[in-house]
C-alpha cells in the first residue's frame, strides 16, 4: 500500500500530559504557561503570605508545597535560556517580597523594597533555577 506524505501537516505546537511541546524545543511558551499559575495561586495566597501573624518558616513552606509546583511542573525536561532563567528568578523574587515584606533604611529611616542578596539571606535555600 502506498502512502501520500504530502497529506501530513506539520504540527509545530502541541500539549501532551500538560507539557507544551513544540518542533524547536522552544521553552518560552512552555514558561509563560507554567508562570501564569504560579502567579494566580501567589496572587490568591497575598493575603495569607503577607500576614504578619505567619512566621516567616511557615510562609516558605506554604511557597514551597503550594506555589512552587504549579510553576515547576516537568521542569526536567526543561533546556533553559538565560532568559528564562531570568524570568524564573523574577517571579520568585516577587513572591519572596510579598512573603518578607519590605524593609525600614537605617540611614534614611525610609521603607523600601528588599534587594535580591537580603531575599536570598531570609530564603536560606536554592534559588528556583
Amino acid at each position: 500500500m502506498k502512502t501520500d506524505n504530502s497529506s501530513f501537516e506539520r504540527v509545530e505546537e502541541f500539549k501532551y500530559l500538560g507539557t507544551i511541546l513544540t518542533d524547536g524545543n522552544y521553552i518560552q511558551e512552555e514558561n509563560k504557561s507554567r508562570l501564569k499559575p504560579g502567579n494566580a495561586s501567589s496572587h490568591s495566597m497575598r493575603n495569607l503570605l503577607s500576614c504578619s501573624l505567619l512566621s516567616k518558616n511557615l510562609k516558605i513552606k506554604i511557597y514551597r508545597t503550594i506555589i512552587l509546583p504549579f510553576v515547576l511542573y516537568v521542569c526536567e525536561t526543561w533546556s533553559l535560556t538565560l532568559g528564562e532563567e531570568r524570568r524564573l528568578r523574577v517571579f520568585e523574587n516577587r513572591v519572596l517580597r510579598r512573603m518578607f515584606g519590605s524593609k525600614r533604611d537605617e540611614v534614611t529611616e525610609e521603607w523600601r523594597k528588599l534587594h535580591n542578596e537580603n531575599l536570598n539571606d531570609l530564603y536560606c535555600s536554592p534559588n528556583i533555577v
